[in-house]
């Protein structure tokens, strides 16, 4: 008869079978909530800036040409080239889309695209002021609530037994 052999979890933690019916729920809602968020975030704010660029190209509207006096992000360099980086809010917003899905599904390679399009998200944010506020709210709150859904209430370390 063959062994069976554990599943490979992504971080080491709390073994979630071993968790109370009710914990298991609230940390269920906290990664359908943290889903749900990445993929409102992902649609809404990235894929649809994406979208944004074809039709301003069949509009004949130049999206590296605008006014003077308008500014964007904070850095000028992004603000001169816009069309890039609504390209590249397609390509974030994809790989949101895609994480979140995976965790909707309960999946931990959408646990792990997530974690790291977060991480990448609170780093860059800095760079795409004032757009990259709402960027890290967003990111920052998903975050959280993708740790709280896998760790929950898990200790960092046990707590020393007393020599009673």
């Amino acid at each position: 008869m063959a062994e069976r052999t554990a599943s490979p979890t992504l971080l080491p933690g709390p073994d979630p079978t071993r968790a109370s019916g009710h914990d298991q729920v609230v940390r269920r809602r906290q990664l359908r909530a943290a889903g749900i968020l990445l993929l409102l975030q992902g649609i809404l704010m990235e894929g649809l800036v994406a979208l944004a660029l074809p039709v301003l190209l069949i509009l004949g509207v130049a999206p590296d040409d605008l006014p003077t006096g308008i500014h964007v992000f904070a850095l000028p360099y992004l603000d001169d080239n816009l069309g890039v980086m609504m390209l590249m809010s397609g390509v974030f917003g994809a790989l949101r889309t895609i994480g979140a899905i995976g965790i909707l599904r309960n999946r931990q390679w959408g646990f792990a695209l997530s974690l790291v399009n977060c991480t990448v998200t609170l780093v860059l944010m800095i760079f795409m002021l004032p757009a990259g506020v709402a960027d890290g709210l967003l990111s920052g709150g998903a975050l959280l609530l993708l740790l709280l859904g896998r760790f929950g209430r898990a200790e960092i370390l046990p707590e020393p037994r007393s020599a009673a």
